[in-house]
């Protein structure tokens, strides 16, 4: 493979890693505080549809952040409500949301904009821009440059995240949250207040990778748009042993396996011949399966995960 080719694939990983980057660290807060979120794919959409949607009725690209944060935060505190609040199943909760958003998501944009659940096209003042870009849209220093603010966002929030989880007493709080919410609440602390800060960020997280599928990746909000991220990250995160950084690497070799899927489709291989469209854009699912039959049983989840807490009188 030549340099420009390398560079290309490189390129790509990052930007279609990015979703799966934010998302993976969204799970993994929620998760080392004790609450479970398969609502992850849900919140991606609802969030990519209010960027769109905003972006499109307003004009304004901070306006389309706002809104989609907003977004974010408030399912996430729905699922709080749920599952901390008044303890449901955590399970059920978060494939409610995903479930309800799919809908709505579709029923909205039909509504509002008439395009079949899409929302307009958005004009390139109301995209992310490339940042320290090559001249006629090259991919500079090996394809680590030329990307928009929330590719690199993304890539600092990672040992951001990790930072603060092992070294911040908040952090070192809502992993003991995750693991024995009893002694948490021994010492005077709030378990549910805990919680529902970890899915306060889970939600900012969640808002940031569904913006950046319509204002970055996409120029419009599609339905379905994420296309299995959700499930994808939390195989990431269960695959990287619900530690950032590890997590961090699962997103990426599924990103470059998306890549390498983009860029194979309809190139022959030797002695296989044109291989399917549809088997390689198969290739980060499959793996996805690989990943948690062969590891969600050796991972150890956090002890308190899925549990609600009742407080002992």
């Amino acid at each position: 493979m030549d340099e420009i080719g390398f560079a290309t694939l490189v390129a790509t990983t990052l930007r279609v890693g990015t979703p799966l980057i934010l998302c993976a660290l969204a799970a993994t807060l929620s998760e080392r505080a004790g609450v479970i979120d398969l609502g992850l794919e849900g919140k991606m959409l609802a969030t990519a549809f209010a960027a769109g949607a905003a972006a499109s009725a307003s004009g304004s690209l901070p306006v389309a952040f706002a809104v989609a944060l907003a977004v974010g935060v408030a399912l996430s505190m729905v699922h709080g409500l749920a599952c901390v609040t008044f303890r449901g199943d955590q399970v059920v909760a978060g494939m409610a949301i995903t479930m309800t958003c799919a809908g709505l998501t579709v029923a909205l944009g039909v509504a509002w904009f008439h395009l079949g659940g899409q929302t307009p096209a958005l004009p390139d003042e109301l995209r992310l821009s490339r940042w320290f870009g090559g001249p006629g849209g090259e991919t500079p220093m090996l394809g680590l440059l030329g990307h928009n603010g929330l590719v690199y966002a993304a890539l600092v929030l990672v040992p951001v995240v990790a930072w603060l989880l092992d070294h911040t007493r908040f952090g070192l709080r809502l992993q003991a949250t995750g693991e024995n919410p009893a002694m948490v609440d021994a010492a005077g602390v709030s378990v549910a207040g805990l919680r529902y800060s970890a899915l306060a960020l889970n939600g900012l997280l969640c808002a940031l990778a569904g913006a950046y599928l319509v204002l970055a990746q996409s120029p419009q909000f599609v339905p379905n748009m994420t296309a299995g991220r959700g499930y994808m990250a939390m195989a990431a995160m269960i695959f990287g042993h619900w530690r950032p950084l590890g997590a961090f690497g699962a997103c990426l070799l599924f990103g470059f396996l998306d890549a390498l899927a983009i860029r194979l489709q309809g190139t022959p291989l030797p002695g296989l011949g044109a291989v399917p469209v549809q088997a390689i854009q198969a290739l980060p699912y499959a793996l996805t399966v690989i990943l948690l039959a062969g590891f969600i049983g050796r991972a150890r989840a956090p002890r308190a995960l899925g549990q609600p807490y009742v407080k002992e009188r």
